[in-house]
């Protein structure tokens, strides 16, 4: 398995806000201009951590996530995986300080690695796939899909639909010049429903729309078919 600072992968990605430069300013930027505090809070409570849940987050930036994930449910094993190194070293020193039980690896998320002794539980990802190509869409899921146990489930907050004029252009105007239109626009159509359902998961819905001033976070759920625990 790869841990931070060894990963080998030489594919590219995007950096948190878009550029290498503005990733210093990232948290600012995240708690500033899309409302943090209400989508955030919203994503642990569906969530829903509990101990001893072997919960995988995809793309987990700086860390704040695992931190609010520690504190709501101090007893989970919480693996983030990010292939920013900038980022994971800020997550490691924020969860560090915060006394938050979590490990993070530094590359890109593969359903061929073993991030734990068995299965996750519950594989989470928030604000990253709005900044990667549709086909990468669709491998993500696909893997997550893979990787997790029997009666697992998915949970994405993301930008998704934007289904008002006011919503597409803030989207537009913010999140789309940063990182460009190929790859948002998917998600702002709505895209990311169908894929976890091709992918297999049951029970896909949008659970939660937030406005923000940069267009509309979605959260997403979707669970693996099979008996759960």
């Amino acid at each position: 398995m790869s841990d931070a600072g060894s990963s080998r992968d030489t594919r590219v990605h995007t950096p948190p806000l878009g550029y290498k430069a503005l990733t210093p300013v990232y948290d600012l930027a995240i708690a500033t201009l899309t409302r943090e505090g209400a989508w955030r809070e919203r994503f642990v409570r569906e969530i829903a951590p509990e101990a001893n849940d072997r919960i995988l987050d995809i793309g987990s930036g700086t860390g704040s996530l695992a931190v609010a994930l520690c504190k709501q449910e101090p007893d989970i094993k919480y693996v983030g995986v990010d292939p920013d190194t900038e980022a994971v070293g800020r997550a490691w020193q924020k969860t560090a300080k915060a006394n938050a039980n979590a490990r993070f690896v530094r590359g890109f998320f593969s359903a061929q690695e073993e991030y734990f002794d068995k299965p996750p539980d519950k594989i989470i990802s928030s604000l990253v796939l709005h900044q990667v190509p549709i086909a990468e869409k669709e491998r993500i899921i696909k893997e997550i899909y893979q990787c997790l146990r029997t009666g697992g489930s998915v949970h994405i907050a993301d930008y998704g639909f934007q289904r008002s004029a006011l919503m597409r252009v803030l989207f537009r105007m913010t999140v789309q010049a940063l990182d460009g239109v190929a790859d948002t626009q998917p998600n702002a159509d709505g895209v990311l429903s169908n894929i976890l359902s091709e992918a297999g998961f049951e029970g896909v819905m949008e659970s939660a729309r937030i406005l923000t001033p940069t267009g509309s976070i979605s959260i997403y759920y979707g669970q693996k078919p099979g008996w759960r625990r």
